[in-house]
């Protein structure tokens, strides 16, 4: 039974209230459903990290980690970057280790965004972004990317800079479409805000996960977008641990001071048992560097074992996502469409409307493939009985 309060209370974000997700969820545990909805991976880490996290714990690091986080952590942190996309980042001033990509997110839009600012960010997007940026006294401005190749439309983004934009949040590769940046992508942004104060910040939590052998063109790619730009990672997307929740962020120096003060308010610092486990388990390029290929296998499997099903799969180009067409066989709303999914075959998805302030539906559904193999079969096989409506 809940409390009761004779407080009135007046909500910063009113419009908030129960999702789709949470819908989803309580529907997908009544009926069991096989989770294909989730960007959580269903199969176990690498044995050595659990027991790095236990052998640290039992070595007596339990208690507070440095503000910016532990300096083996972010000496590999720095060092990756570094050998990868040729930006080097000062280990003491640049980089930091955050308790999930979440909080770096909050702490880079808390700590540069201020009351009466702009910013721009793109739909389908993760769901966070315009919340927080709303909680600072500022507007999001919402461009959509173009259906069905999800491409930025630079013209557009043009069009909506205006002396007020102060950031623009870019995320790649993509959640929820699982498309990726271009080499010229960059270039176009870099030239739409030099000689601005506009920050970019690029959410780059599947920075490992590019597929088809291309290359991952995030901000520290490119020079003139690195100086400008706070770059969010996650570990837990690397290494299957998302419920450990640690991420890092890394930006240059004058940026990163004001992130600093959110950060040291909202979490002080990261667990610290964790971080000497991801330390020494970065030792080795082997832990990132097979990403890659590891869900390529997992995004063809999927793709293979739909064939035989009603709907038409749009490209993944990487993340752990990829979108399912219906359109030809029902003219359901993707929400109602997901809801069937679960309550007649028993498979659970993510309606593409979920990802738009303006529930946007394009006939379009999200399918994870961070599952066991077990788990995709069990998924496409339901999906493959679906009937037409």
């Amino acid at each position: 039974m809940a409390l009761s309060t004779s407080v009135t209370t007046r909500s910063k974000l009113p419009d908030v209230g129960t999702t789709i997700f949470t819908v989803i969820g309580q529907l997908s545990a009544q009926h069991n459903a096989i989770n294909l909805s989730q960007g959580a991976p269903n199969f176990a880490c690498d044995p050595q990290l659990v027991a790095g996290v236990t052998q640290a714990m039992t070595a007596g690091h339990n208690q507070y980690a440095p503000m910016t986080g532990l300096r083996a952590l972010k000496e590999r942190i720095a060092d990756k970057i570094a050998t990868l996309y040729g930006t080097q980042y000062d280990v003491d001033s640049e980089v930091l280790v955050t308790a999930s990509a979440s909080q770096g997110i909050y702490s880079a839009i808390g700590g540069l965004v201020h009351a009466g600012d702009e910013v721009i960010y793109f739909e389908p997007s993760f769901d966070s972004y315009a919340p927080i940026v709303r909680l600072q006294g500022a507007t999001p401005v919402a461009i959509k990317l173009t259906v069905p190749d999800f491409a930025i439309n630079w013209d557009e983004v043009r069009a909506a800079i205006t002396p007020r934009t102060r950031m623009i949040i870019i995320n790649t590769p993509h959640n929820p479409s699982g498309q990726v940046l271009s080499a010229d992508d960059l270039n176009q942004l870099a030239m739409l805000i030099r000689n601005t104060d506009i920050v970019v910040l690029s959410d780059e939590v599947y920075e490992h996960v590019v597929f088809d052998g291309e290359k991952h063109h995030g901000m520290a790619t490119h020079p003139q977008l690195a100086e400008r730009s706070v770059i969010i990672s996650s570990f837990g997307k690397t290494y299957h641990v998302t419920g450990w929740r640690v991420g890092y962020c890394v930006a240059p120096a004058a940026l990163m001071d004001e992130i600093c003060k959110v950060h040291q308010f909202l979490m002080f610092s990261a667990d610290t048992p964790m971080q000497y486990a991801f330390a020494e388990h970065m030792q080795n390029p082997a832990s990132w560097l097979s990403l890659a290929a590891f869900y390529q296998q997992k995004r063809d499997l999927l793709q293979q074992l739909l064939q035989d099903s009603p709907f038409r799969l749009l490209p993944s180009a990487g993340s752990f996502f990829m979108l399912a067409d219906y359109r030809h066989f029902s003219d359901e709303h993707d929400s109602e469409m997901v809801k069937r999914l679960i309550t007649e075959y028993g498979v659970a998805t993510i309606p593409l409307s979920a990802f738009y302030t303006d529930g946007t539906d394009n006939k379009l559904i999200r399918l994870s493939f961070a599952k066991d193999e077990a788990t995709l079969r069990a998924g496409a096989q339901a999906l493959c009985r679906v009937k037409p409506r």
